[in-house]
Formats: C-alpha cells, structure tokens, sequence
C-alpha cells in the first residue's frame, strides 16, 4: 500500500505594497491651489476690485490704479515682514511708531549735526535695527508674551519720539532738511515718482515689490524659510530638531525693523517734516493686511504674496471709497467686514486643503 502524495505547500503571501512617501506623490493643480494661503486674499481682492469698478467709475483709470497702489505699498512695506513674523508665531505692536521714529531719527541727527542727509539715514538704519534687536533678545530672553513686550516697546517709542522732538526742536515736528546736502539724492531713492505709459507711480511701489519677492524667496527657497515656519507651528518641537529659534525669531524682529526704517524715510523725503504723534495705531492695520492674506493668528502659516494682497485690499477699499464719492467715515466699517469675511474665507480654503490631501 503506497503512501498518500504529499499535500501541496501553500503559496506564498504576495509581499505587501511598497508603502510610498507622500512628499513623491503628485498633486493635481487645484489641489496645490487649494493648499495656497493666499488663495483667499487673492479671491477677495477679485471681488473688492470688480465691486468699486461698478460704483466708481474713475476707479478703473490709470491715475486711479496708481494712486491706489500707492496707498497700498505704504501698507504692505509694512505688511510683508510683519506676515513673515505672524509666521513665526510673534506680534509687533511698536511696529507703527517704530516708522516714525526712523523718521524723526534720521532728520533731527541729520539737523542737529548739520552732516549729510545720508548719514542721518544710515544712524537711522542702525538704531532701528537695534530696536528689532531689542524686541527679539528681550522675547528670547524673558517669559512674557511679545504682546506684553512690544506693548512696552510701543509706549517707549511714543514717549521718546515726542520727548525728544520737543527737547531738540522745540515743536512737536522736527525742522525742515530739505536745503541740506544728500537731500535731493535721498528723495530720489525713498520718495521719488517714475512715469509709465504717461502715469506717474511712487517708487515705494518698487520697494514693495522687491520686498515680496525677496521676502517669499526666503520662505519657499531657504533653510531659514523652513525654519520660520516650524518655530511658528511648534517651537519646542523645532527647537528639538536643531532649529536656532532665538536667532530666528530675533532676524524676524530685525526685518519689521528693515521695513519700519525704509517706511520711514520714504514719509521724510515726501514731506521734508515730520510730526512725532504720527504711526500711533498704524501696526493695527498692518496685522490686519497679513490676517486678510491668509495668515494665522496662531503662527506657522501664511505667505508674503498673501500679505501684499491683503496691503492691495486695503488700498483699494480705502481709495474706492473716495472714488465712489462716499462718506470716508464709513471706511472703518468696511475694513472690519473685510477682516471678518477674509478670515471665513480663509479658515474654509484652510479646511478644504486638508480635506482634499
């Protein structure tokens, strides 16, 4: 009797699917749209730009565009590196007197020293980094929040700038420098006006535009960019991967600084005096041009493109209204429902990325 034939061996389990890694998959454009921070910036503005160029009909004119993109490189000088710090997961409240305080700086030594207009200037690009610097150590360096700190700066800075304009001018405005050597040269340079296609443009605008482009290199193609965003979306985790978030979050603060310091010559060269109570309430308007682009309260999302566009938003809301031939009293308002509706706008964009990866 023969024995029964062997059963035959199982076959082997098909080895399991080679798991891929998320940053190789490919996404279909609208979802990269979709992912974008400052698509609801971009959305609103559409819609602010057709709205006033059905009310107002001068608003679609070339001088009309000029005047309104002038208004808003004033704002988004400004915006721009404050959204690179809202980023960052940080607030500057002194960063609207801190432009009138380069201001005052750069004139007063300039006129006090009877020196070159330029080295009133370069003072004023020292001092005004240094103040950067201060809010950066003394964030870096002490508990408290960098509300509370440059809350402190804010008040210090008001105080001084008019403290020391009376103590050196006897006024409240500083003296006119506008007969002294370098001036006209430093006017070309921060407040000059250019002509394209017969319209006359600021060139504040060029000021702007450049900061952007540098401004979103350096999130999107540089380590330090990396860095921005994971000290804005957890700084002890990133602190645990060897990110230097001191140094970060002081370059940040010297950036606001680089800006208030450029905004503030551009607002001496055009008016050859300064009053020191100006810039009080001003850094209000710059978070909100960065909130209206896409970026988070509570840090670690944003772009400078979106924070240009929320600059264009304000500029065209605030230049509408004067075009529309409406009571300018009602311009708060309208700044408050477009806080409101971009950042519903902004919180959907937000959610549907996340649904849609």
């Amino acid at each position: 009797m023969t024995a029964p034939a062997p059963a035959p061996a199982p076959a082997p389990a098909p080895p399991p699917p080679a798991k891929v890694d998320e940053r190789l998959l490919k996404s279909s454009p609208l979802r990269k749209l979709m992912g974008r921070p400052e698509l609801g910036s971009v959305v609103g503005a559409i819609a602010v730009f057709v709205f006033f160029a059905i009310f107002a009909d001068s608003f679609v004119r070339a001088a009309s565009l000029s005047t309104v993109l002038y208004a808003s490189s004033t704002i988004g000088i400004m915006a721009v590196p404050v959204a690179l710090l809202m980023i960052g997961g940080e607030f500057d409240l002194s960063a609207g007197v801190l432009v009138t305080s380069s201001a005052l700086i750069s004139s007063m030594f300039s006129y006090q020293m009877t020196a070159n207009v330029w080295v009133g200037v370069l003072v004023s690009l020292i001092v005004t980094l240094a103040v950067g610097v201060f809010n950066g150590v003394m964030l870096t360096r002490t508990d408290p929040p960098s509300f509370i700190i440059t809350l402190g700066t804010f008040l210090m800075l008001t105080g001084m700038n008019l403290g020391f304009t009376k103590l050196i001018s006897g006024t409240v405005s500083t003296k006119s420098i506008s007969d002294m050597q370098g001036f006209s040269s430093a006017r070309d340079v921060f407040a000059s006006t250019f002509t394209i296609g017969g319209v006359d443009f600021k060139v504040t605008i060029l000021w702007w535009l450049g900061l952007i482009v540098v401004a979103t290199w350096v999130l999107l193609r540089t380590r330090i960019g990396n860095w921005i965003y994971a000290v804005g979306g957890n700084e002890d985790a990133a602190r645990a991967v060897g990110v230097p978030v001191n140094k970060t979050k002081i370059g940040l603060y010297m950036g606001v600084a680089f800006g208030a310091w450029i905004s503030g010559q551009h607002l001496l060269f055009s008016f050859d005096v300064v009053q020191s109570g100006e810039g009080v309430g001003n850094e209000l308007i710059y978070i909100i041009a960065a909130v209206i682009g896409g970026c988070l309260i509570t840090g670690g999302y944003g772009s400078a493109v979106g924070a240009a566009v929320g600059a264009l938003i304000f500029g065209m809301v605030s230049k509408g209204i004067v075009f529309a031939e409406w009571n300018p009293d009602w311009f708060k308002f309208f700044l408050g429902v477009m806080l409101l509706l971009a950042t519903l706008l902004n919180h959907w964009v937000r959610k549907r990325a996340e649904v849609t990866k």
